[in-house]
């Protein structure tokens, strides 16, 4: 009986043990994410998330999946956006823009991921009027920007004087000396974890899986 009893409880660990190795290694490299051959520095326990107000997929994702993910994985990341110039007739103008109101919201204590973050307030308004309402911004660049100034009350005296901001140039800088390299490898939206772990998002099968990859990524 207890040769018995020794043999079930030996099955039983075996397979427990199984379950818990599938368990560890069920995101691999090359699968469901790929190491930066150029990592970003100064990234330790951050969500990079490069986008482009003129991407669809930039929108979906954070209209449904960012927010969601984030509330799983708050506690162990914090969420920084990269804004791509590259994308878009205005996307220089665009990272100009979101650089100032993420630096006004640090300032505020006001993170970028509340609705009452100017960031995200001019976000959505390009969000919408490009993608929902089809606008263009046929009247050039000053028309582009008065979208986004009119979202969060700014003036463009008040948004040229801080896009001088040494912070603000410096985030600019470090946009356009990673933003680019990161989303030539599969395009935008680009998750990135600890600043060297891109996460293969045509691998993203779910939410709460999403959220598992990154827990796993940013404890590597």
């Amino acid at each position: 009986m207890l040769a018995y009893f020794l043999k079930k409880l030996t099955k039983g660990l075996i397979a427990t043990c199984a379950i818990l190795s599938f368990s560890v290694s069920a995101f691999t490299a090359g699968t469901d994410y790929i190491i930066l051959d150029k990592p970003i520095p100064d990234a330790n326990g951050t969500l990079i998330k490069v986008f482009s107000y003129d991407c669809p997929f930039c929108y979906r994702y954070d209209k449904g999946v960012t927010p969601v993910v984030m509330q799983q994985v708050s506690d162990i990341v914090k969420f920084e956006p990269f804004h791509l110039e590259t994308k878009g007739k205005y996307g220089v103008a665009a990272s100009e823009l979101f650089a100032v109101l993420i630096n006004k919201d640090q300032e505020s204590g006001i993170s970028i991921l509340d609705d009452n973050s100017l960031f995200k307030k001019a976000k959505f308004a390009y969000y919408t009027a490009y993608h929902d309402k089809k606008e263009r911004w046929d009247g050039g660049e000053d028309s582009f920007l008065k979208t986004g100034l009119d979202a969060v009350g700014m003036s463009k005296a008040d948004f040229e004087q801080a896009k001088l901001d040494p912070e603000v140039q410096a985030r600019l800088k470090r946009w356009q000396e990673y933003a680019y390299d990161i989303a030539k490898i599969q395009g935008v939206p680009a998750f990135v974890v600890n600043g060297k772990y891109l996460i293969l998002t045509k691998s993203i099968r779910s939410v709460d899986s999403m959220a598992e990859l990154i827990k796993q990524l940013a404890n590597q």
